[in-house]
């Protein structure tokens, strides 16, 4: 069987969890006999930051901007299955060219569900996707589970809708020796977000600022310029070379959601997993669903507000914090990883 897969990027993971999402599953897919070419835009702020130029596992084609026509022409006519990713920049454009398509079994994949529904919500659609295409697909695969499959179907159109949650790659992410360039009390790698920053505030800088005995890193791009306290060290970027050993090294790995994922619940987060399959011991904020991917206050803890991520800061022991690690780790193994997406997957290939 042969994919085309338009997405936002797969050749660097700056800025966006997509990448990582893409290689894991991609990956598994091509060992199950699959052929797979992967499109994507060449943009500057991608370009400068690349960590895969290549893949044994996908034929990559990076366009630009009057070069998608002539892409689209050769690859619709030789493909099996056309797989559409959220924020794929010219997605809505894609998706009525797929629309007279039925030859091809169309798929539609939203790693940002919350933030596709709530444009559909307030005004119609987003670059990526209009609301009234959604039906031009044979399925939607969604990163979002729970009530959102069935609001997929009875509110979008959806003739079918599937929870297809990231996960982890374990020839990736897995735990490695500690390095002592990320070796901290609590450690948190995401890209910022307005949406993210009271909790970031309550659950990473405020306990910060509290706990100045400890050592604190933050890992990501785009955050505001300010002073941080003097026992937080920032890292702007980490490919995905240096994430087992930045997980690895932690203590406690913070785990923090997106306001639209928090709101519509069921939205685990692809660095949950990563961290997860490097044993790491993760505290994560509150949201809907946790509770039915993970046993929490056994495989994963949870702080609410600042006061209770200070209080699991102070008493959590070396000893107490491994055995969550190897628990979370040991479930994430037996539920989460892309090789079970992958077979998801082809599973709904075949009944389509």
């Amino acid at each position: 069987m042969r994919f085309t897969v338009f997405g936002l990027s797969m050749t660097s993971s700056w800025g966006n969890g997509h990448a990582t999402v893409y290689r894991g599953l991609l990956k598994e897919l091509s060992r199950r006999g699959a052929e797979i070419t992967f499109v994507e835009k060449d943009v500057p702020w991608y370009a400068s930051n690349r960590d895969l130029t290549a893949a044994d596992f996908a034929r990559i084609i990076l366009y630009r901007d009057r070069e998608l026509e002539d892409i689209l022409e050769a690859e619709l006519a030789t493909t099996d299955v056309v797989l559409l990713g959220s924020y794929f920049p010219d997605g809505a454009a894609l998706a009525d060219r797929l629309s007279g398509r039925s030859e091809l079994i169309r798929l539609y994949y939203d790693i940002d569900t919350p933030v596709t529904l709530r444009a559909f919500s307030e005004r119609g659609g987003t670059f990526y996707l209009r609301a009234d295409q959604i039906a031009l697909f044979d399925a939607v695969l969604s990163f979002t589970g729970g009530p959102t499959i069935r609001d997929l179907v009875e509110r979008w159109g959806a003739r079918r809708a599937l929870a297809l949650y990231c996960a982890l790659d374990p020839e990736c992410h897995l735990p490695v020796a500690k390095d002592d360039r990320f070796r901290c009390r609590l450690g948190y790698m995401g890209t910022y977000s307005e949406d993210r920053h009271k909790a970031w505030e309550a659950l990473f800088l405020g306990p910060a600022m509290r706990l100045t005995q400890h050592r604190f890193i933050l890992a990501g791009p785009q955050y505001p310029e300010a002073d941080l306290p003097a026992n937080v060290t920032h890292f702007h970027h980490l490919p995905p070379s240096d994430h087992s050993a930045f997980y690895s090294s932690c203590d406690i790995t913070l785990n923090l959601t997106r306001a639209p994922m928090v709101a519509i619940g069921y939205s685990p987060s692809v660095r949950l997993f990563e961290a997860a399959g490097c044993s790491a011991c993760v505290i994560s904020d509150q949201w809907p669903g946790l509770e039915e991917l993970f046993e929490v206050g056994k495989e994963i803890l949870v702080a609410r507000g600042e006061a209770e991520m200070v209080d699991l800061l102070e008493r959590l022991g070396q000893e107490e914090t491994m055995a969550i690690g190897q628990r979370l780790r040991d479930r994430v193994l037996r539920e989460h990883t892309y090789a079970a997406r992958a077979d998801q997957l082809l599973d709904l290939l075949s009944s389509l």
